[in-house]
């Protein structure tokens, strides 16, 4: 399959373990490719399960320390309005399972303001909205992530863009604050759907039965504002990495073989 093809797209491994390791191979080939050209990459990470077990994979192949990670910028799509040291925090999930195992500059790995750091929400909404703008792209004041990672909810949402709520629909803000989230903790901070979709890769791993309803929906097309996973779309490809159980829903068309 030609590699500019954004086609949406399913890759379907056998459980969440064979999953992880899937993704996780595939984001490492990624970033050795780029960081042989020397170029900046942006990469947008998630939390959750299968985002934590992604990067734990990445931990564990051989292939990540011997790689130059120097050039690679991580940021995050959304992140938990608590404490720094929170384990809800995505940040810190990501901290333990990769990012802290990795020879990569401190100033690579752009964190949301946490809770217990004095600012409010709004305040920490608009310091990420800048940091972003600090490595402007030509597809906004924001970078264009070669990879984004994104986790799908039973009710299709993604990063903390949720369903009938009005965060989906913003285009003039990168960046926004979030309250009485459906899901908690209640307060969080995400990215809104332009800064997802100029991704170049948009990468969306979800596993399990419960996800099935909403993977369906979002390749059959559904309102975006309904389904926030229906409306998000990279610039060159677009694939949902998804296990059996999850897969119970696709059509054969939309699964991906070679990918």
């Amino acid at each position: 399959m030609a590699e500019t093809s954004n086609e949406k797209r399913v890759v379907i491994l056998s459980d969440p373990a064979a999953l992880a390791e899937a993704v996780a191979s595939r984001f490492l080939s990624r970033i050795a490719k780029r960081s042989d050209h020397k170029r900046l990459v942006h990469v947008s990470l998630t939390g959750g399960t299968m985002g934590s077990a992604v990067l734990k994979a990445v931990a564990a192949d051989p292939r990540a320390a011997s790689l130059d990670w120097s050039k690679v910028h991580f940021w995050w799509s959304d992140e938990r309005w608590v404490p720094r040291g929170d384990a809800d925090r995505n940040e810190k999930q990501a901290r333990e399972a990769l990012l802290d195992h990795l020879d990569i500059p401190a100033e690579n790995i752009h964190s949301v303001a946490a809770s217990d750091e004095g600012l409010d929400l709004d305040a920490a909404a608009r310091l990420y909205e800048r940091e972003l703008a600090r490595f402007s792209s030509d597809h906004g004041t924001w970078p264009s992530f070669d990879v984004c990672f994104l986790g799908v909810g039973p009710d299709g949402h993604i990063a903390s863009l949720f369903p009938d709520r009005p965060e989906i629909h913003v285009t003039d803000r990168a960046v926004l604050p979030v309250r009485e989230s459906p899901k908690p903790p209640p307060e969080r901070v995400s990215m809104t759907r332009p800064v997802i979709n100029a991704s170049r890769r948009l990468w969306m791993v979800l596993a399990g039965a419960d996800k099935a309803s909403a993977l369906g929906l979002a390749l059959a097309g559904a309102s975006y504002g309904s389904v926030p996973a229906a409306g998000a779309k990279g610039r060159k490809r677009t694939v949902f990495f998804v296990d059996e159980a999850a897969a119970a829903n696709v059509p054969p068309e939309l699964i991906d073989r070679e990918y």
